[in-house]
């Protein structure tokens, strides 16, 4: 008998959901939502390991000794486990109990109606999707749920699966609700799945979070983080509670990294990317595709130069192999404490190029300036709409009597803003519009004298130097039949502007709110002639 089966034999006979181990920690059993102790000495980590080691496969005691999950089923007197073993820095065991149905020989093919159980918990993973369909009638069950075991992980994977093979690009699930795909920016539940308990929910959230994950979430309620399920794709998840308990959002990043040629990148912009200092910020709302625009343009200085590329992200989102650079990627939370302490850090680990996946606050902010300011090219992301925008943004951060300092340093070592948004593309799928500002002598001098509101002005006067405003952008991709004119009138900031330019080309403009279309009609409208004396 292995010395494990004890512990579960307190476990089946105690009612226990859970066993878990963790390293300095006492052994605990889950009864009924509350921890208790079976045992009054902290367990070490080669203490875990041979107990684990003991039950592992035979195929898989190996795997125990390499840092990372390992999962896998044993079989016992007391009956069937599943066990699960975190070696993220510090090495724990947690153990559940497996259902008595779970243990039956599973099938081939089973009917998804037959293997939905109908107070909306998760199917069996023999009614688990099929990785490159989308639901139907029959499914089998896929190679990763036979390989797992783990029935929570199985449903998760499942579902990642879906939302990669219907060329979504987010999964949300919420309690009450189906598992809701979002697909050319539309939001609509997965046919013929069930509806979600938010137990269900945490289960397959916990079974794709890292220990520190789980952690955070129990103390703060929101955690963010990432999966990847090999030769699919990466997933970055945010965990959340609301009203009616948990629930989660993942969106798919492509496992291959996208090219600057793929995205469309003008070759003004790709110039940014040979710089050897300066500020090159990425902007748009969430959701407009900042990160893979960044991806490109890491990819593309990747590939041309011979430096070193750190980058900072919560969490990592597209993995980069070094080719011509050497890269290196944290992920603040497990490598790192925060963006500010990586970004101090970085000073020190002779860095060329510095990716800063979000400006948060104001210390972040600073070091980004000054770290481009000393001599290395800095990439990051604000949540602004334009270019404009994302000048006033960094310099209103900081106090009254700093910002003139700022607007001197950022005139200086600002490079570039790109600001994008996504349009539902005719046909399906989106495109991105990008306002691009460059940086040339007059946008220096503008931001210096803190006359941002001249920025537009320049902008549309500089084309021939690469720069676009969001409404030239929009108005593009009009007039190439990508986007429809309502499109472009909703995503525009100067709604006003794009309607004057819509109704140059002859195009119905009924859908524009009445005093936005008023406003236009009063701008269009020639100065009215002064009345001379008779």
């Amino acid at each position: 008998m292995a010395q494990l089966d004890r512990f579960l034999n307190l476990l089946v006979t105690n009612n226990g959901t859970a066993l878990l181990m963790s390293e300095g920690e006492v052994a605990t059993l889950t009864i009924k939502d509350s921890p208790r102790p079976v045992m009054k000495q902290p367990l070490t980590s080669a203490q875990i390991l041979t107990l684990v080691r003991e039950i592992a496969p035979q195929n898989q005691p190996h795997s125990l000794d390499a840092a990372g999950n390992v999962r896998f089923e044993y079989t016992s007197a007391d009956g069937t486990f599943e066990i699960s073993l975190t070696q993220n820095g510090k090495i724990s065991a947690r153990i559940e109990r497996r259902a008595a149905a779970a243990n039956a020989p599973k099938a081939n093919v089973t009917p998804a109606h037959a293997a939905a159980p109908q107070n909306g918990s998760p199917k069996s993973p023999s009614g688990a999707s099929p990785r490159n369909e989308p639901p139907r009638a029959e499914a089998a069950a896929t190679p990763r749920a036979a390989a797992t075991g783990n029935r929570a992980l199985d449903r998760m994977e499942s579902l990642l699966r879906l939302l990669v093979s219907n060329k979504a690009s987010d999964l949300h699930l919420r309690a009450g609700s189906p598992p809701m795909l979002r697909a050319s920016g539309e939001i609509a539940p997965i046919p013929n799945e069930p509806s979600l308990t938010s137990d269900d929910i945490e289960a397959m959230v916990q079974s794709v979070m890292l220990e520190h994950n789980r952690h955070e979430f129990k103390e703060i309620n929101d955690s963010d983080f990432a999966h990847e399920i090999t030769g699919v794709a990466r997933f970055r998840g945010n965990a959340l509670r609301d009203r009616k308990g948990t629930g989660a959002v993942f969106r798919a990043i492509p496992a291959a990294v996208v090219t600057v040629e793929q995205m469309g990148i003008t070759a003004e912009v790709q110039r940014l990317c040979h710089l050897t200092k300066g500020l090159v910020l990425v902007t748009g709302p969430t959701g407009s595709g900042k990160s893979t625009t960044l991806c490109a343009l890491i990819d593309l200085i990747n590939r041309t130069r011979s430096d070193h590329v750190i980058t900072i992200e919560d969490p990592i989102e597209f993995v980069h192999e070094s080719k011509k650079c050497l890269i290196t990627q944290r992920h603040v939370g497990v490598h790192t404490s925060s963006f500010r302490h990586a970004l101090r850090a970085a000073l020190r680990e002779d860095p060329d190029i510095v990716l800063v996946g979000e400006l948060r606050d104001l210390e972040t902010v600073s070091m980004a300036i000054e770290t481009a300011e000393t001599g290395h090219l800095v990439f990051g992301t604000v949540h602004t709409s334009t270019a404009v925008s994302t000048v006033d943004r960094v310099i209103d951060q900081f106090p009254p009597d700093r910002q003139a300092q700022i607007r001197v340093m950022l005139s200086e070592s600002l490079k570039g803003v790109i600001s994008q948004v996504l349009c539902k593309k005719i046909g399906g799928g989106r495109v991105a519009a990008r306002e691009i500002m460059l940086s040339t002598p007059s946008i220096s001098n503008l931001i210096r004298e803190g006359k941002t509101f001249q920025l537009p002005s320049v902008l549309q006067t500089s084309r021939r130097l690469g720069m676009v405003t969001m409404n030239d952008a929009l108005i593009e991709l009009v007039d190439s039949k990508q986007v429809e004119p309502q499109e472009a009138y909703l995503k525009a900031t100067d709604k006003v502007g794009i309607i004057n330019m819509l109704k140059q080309r002859g195009k119905d403009v009924s859908f524009a709110d009445p005093d936005d279309a008023r406003a236009a009609g009063a701008s269009s409208e020639p100065p009215a002639k002064p009345v001379g004396k008779r």
